[in-house]
């Protein structure tokens, strides 16, 4: 599902660069390679993003974890 969303995105920008072209409008720095390398970008950047949450939420959950058993250990040993 990734994968298709980052092509629509590099597909909708290569509408966008043939609608300035058609247009007359052209920018020097927005060709099909520099299309191409954004989505790249934007993709690693969406890869990093959901890794770097996947380890602050296991990191946190684990610290959270190990604090609610040393409680209930409490717990247990003043009973």
């Amino acid at each position: 599902m990734k994968k298709d969303i980052f092509t629509l995105l590099g597909g909708f920008l290569t509408a966008l660069l043939f609608f300035f072209g058609t247009i007359g409008v052209s920018f020097e720095w927005f060709t099909t390679e520099s299309i191409n390398a954004f989505v790249i970008v934007v993709s690693a950047f969406a890869a990093l993003a959901v890794n770097v949450y996947a380890v602050w939420k296991n990191t946190h959950f684990i610290q959270g974890f190990r604090d609610w058993l040393r409680k209930r250990e409490a717990k247990k040993q003043n009973k």
